[in-house]
């Protein structure tokens, strides 16, 4: 079992470096739309910006469900354990 909970505390930890890379990048995202005459350049560098934001997304969402799941996996494997030798009776 201590394979399964080394991989998901790795998991756990890509999500939470995940997490605050996008947390960092999002802090150069201007919430407005660049239209005005002289800010043509900066159209594409907020499209890049948008686009690798969602990429994060897609991988945070893929990796926080694998981290549950797996946390959920651990958590019914040492219930069941426990579950088992409850059942033994005593010597």
């Amino acid at each position: 079992m201590t394979p399964l909970v080394i991989v998901w505390f790795v998991i756990g930890l890509a999500t939470a470096g995940l997490a605050l890379y996008r947390k960092l990048l999002s802090m150069r995202e201007e919430d407005l739309i660049h239209l005005g005459p002289g800010e043509e350049s900066l159209i594409p560098q907020q499209s890049a910006l948008a686009h690798k934001l969602d990429v994060i997304d897609v991988w945070g969402k893929g990796l926080t469900v694998a981290t549950v799941a797996i946390g959920l996996v651990i958590a019914a494997i040492y219930l069941y354990n426990a579950w088992l030798q409850n059942q033994q009776p005593f010597h």
